[in-house]
Order: C-alpha cells, then sequence, then structure tokens
C-alpha cells in the first residue's frame, strides 16, 4: 500500500482529543494494598500487574542481581514479565532467575522473525533459555512498515508460526508490538491479534499525535492494550551524557514527580500495563510509586497537555520515516 493512500485510508479514525481521559470501566482492575493493582487484558480472561518487567532489565546481569530483582518484581505483585531474544542475553538470565514463579507468572516473549522459518527457530530457542514449555503471549517484535506488516501477514508469514505454535500449546495468545501508526492499524485490521504492545506516551500524545488514534482502534476490537514508553521524556538532547541510562535510546524521566506523571497519565487510559525502561534504578522507582499511580484528573489533565505541548516528541503520526 502507497503511503499516501494507507494516509488516507486512516483518516477516519484520527483523534479526537477530548477522549481522555478514557473510562476505566471499560477494564476490570484489581487491587490489594501494597501491590500493584491488576487489569483485565482484553477478551483473554487474564489480569496483570499494570506495572510489568521488562527482560532488557537483567541483560548482562549476574545471576544473582537477576534473581535479586526478579524477587523484588514478585514480592511488590509483578505478574507480568515480557522479553526478547534481541534483548543480548537476557532469556537465559530471566528463564533462571524466573522458573522458580514460573507457574504464577504470564510470560510474554517475542519473535524479530518476519518470516515463518526465521520465527520458528527464535520461538524454540527462546522456550529453550526461558526454560518453559510454552509462553502465555508471544509477540511479533517492533512492527515499524507496511512491508513488514505484508510479509508477516502474507504466505509463508510469520503469523503462521503463530497459529501452528497455538495449536501445538506452545503458545497461548499472539500479539504484536509496533512503532508507528500506520503499522499498528495495519496489523490489527488484518489480523485477529489478542494483544497489542505500544508507545502510550504523553509527549508523543500530545505533540506528536502519536497513539490516541491506536487506543481507540484497539478498543474498538477488545484487544488486551500494553504500554511502552511511559516513562519516556524526548530524543536524547545532542551531546548528552547517555552513561547513566545506557540501555535507553531516549532520555528517560528520572525523578520521582515525572516518573509518576508519566505512568498516571498512560495507566489513566484502559491500558493493562506498562513497562518500565530497562533500568534497574527507574523500575524500582516505578515499584516504589505503585500506591500512588491514580488516575489523572481534568485540572491535572489540562497541566499536564500545557506543558508537554513544548515538548520535542519521541514519535509522530504521520510518520517521520518511510512506511511503504
Amino acid at each position: 500500500m502507497k503511503r499516501r493512500d494507507f494516509i488516507k485510508k486512516t483518516a477516519a479514525i484520527a483523534p479526537v482529543m477530548s477522549f481522555f481521559p478514557a473510562d476505566l470501566s471499560l477494564i476490570k482492575r484489581n487491587y490489594t494494598m501494597g501491590k500493584l493493582e491488576k487489569r483485565s487484558l482484553g477478551n483473554t480472561g487474564e489480569m496483570l500487574s499494570m506495572i510489568g518487567f521488562g527482560g532488557i532489565l537483567v541483560m548482562n546481569a549476574t545471576p544473582d542481581d537477576a534473581s535479586s530483582v526478579v524477587k523484588l518484581a514478585i514480592d511488590a505483585g509483578v505478574n507480568y514479565f515480557d522479553v526478547s531474544p534481541s534483548y543480548g542475553d537476557a532469556e537465559i538470565k530471566l528463564g533462571q532467575a524466573l522458573e522458580p514463579y514460573r507457574k504464577n507468572v504470564f510470560l510474554s516473549c517475542k519473535t524479530d522473525g518476519r518470516k515463518k522459518e526465521d520465527s520458528r527457530k527464535e520461538l524454540e530457542q527462546s522456550l529453550k533459555n526461558m526454560r518453559t514449555d510454552h509462553f502465555d503471549l508471544y509477540q511479533l517484535h517492533a512492527v515499524t512498515t507496511i512491508a513488514d506488516v505484508n510479509t508477516i501477514l502474507g504466505k509463508g508469514g510469520a503469523i503462521e508460526t503463530c497459529l501452528e505454535a497455538k495449536k501445538e500449546g506452545k503458545i497461548r495468545f499472539i500479539g504484536f508490538s509496533a512503532h508507528s501508526v500506520e503499522a499498528a492499524t495495519a496489523l490489527i485490521n488484518g489480523f485477529n491479534f489478542d494483544t497489542i504492545m505500544f508507545p502510550f506516551n504523553l509527549y508523543s500524545w500530545y505533540t506528536g499525535n502519536f497513539g490516541p488514534q491506536v487506543l481507540a482502534l484497539a478498543q474498538e476490537k477488545k484487544m488486551g492494550i500494553i504500554a511502552l514508553k511511559a516513562m519516556a521524556k524526548e530524543p536524547w538532547p545532542q551531546n548528552a551524557d547517555h552513561s547513566k541510562f545506557k540501555k535507553c535510546w531516549y532520555e528517560p524521566f528520572s525523578n520521582e514527580e515525572d516518573i509518576l506523571t508519566g505512568l498516571r497519565f498512560t495507566l489513566s487510559h484502559p491500558i493493562s500495563s506498562a513497562i518500565p525502561p530497562g533500568e534497574e534504578e527507574l523500575f524500582r522507582m516505578a515499584l516504589n510509586l505503585r500506591d500512588k499511580i491514580k488516575p489523572l484528573n481534568k485540572e491535572e489533565i489540562e497541566i499536564i497537555k500545557t506543558r508537554t505541548l513544548k515538548g520535542n516528541p519521541l514519535f509522530k503520526y504521520p510518520s517521520m520515516f518511510p512506511i511503504s
């Protein structure tokens, strides 16, 4: 599909900013004092902790350190763990650390393979690395272009691996993560996915017109919705020192007030879970704020909107790069 044709086709789902804050009655919410709130995941029947564990947290960690941060997460009420073979040695480290808790968590993995053969190889290796016989959710990872969408959903594409693996009992649900509105929309319209993982971020939402249209379409399809980049601020400034947050390709929120604002913004929407950046310090801060993550009120929303409209978003719609 040509870019101009795609933009015309998706014009009908342009966002209406007054939709926010969305009605959280659309999802089930369970809360236990001192633990993370749990939220329903679309039509799956599952309840996920509103803060999830991104496997990149344990990339390059020692086994002891990996076990320590996993236990910290479990004790706080985290039951959603997400990993990918593209996160260095994270699968191996997380597989060992998570093994004692595997039966009580919702485990998600991803594939960067776009074709059936490549994605099947990644699936089988990931199962071995993670010391499990199945994934609760298997996601097509970081889909950005329409060309990728066409390959994934076409003959011999990675979607065939997902469907076969589901029949084999190796995965339970099928989802995807995307980094463009165009790809996310095409995937949602092209297949009956159980979940979507997408950057729902306050700067990109207001300044980049990025996210509202995807959220609306995913809700319409009754998909489970998982958020990326809730704690992202902006692209790193030129010549910025990245040494403190080496796993972040963007500048993250790094103080409690901003982190809380970012999480509250994202989780004021009917989103099941938000994944913090892959830095342990930031993850610990997010967990420590768990009792303060409450929906924003209208006055707070207006203040945030005014502030963020001056920002530089990580993502924009239409995309800043070719998507055909």
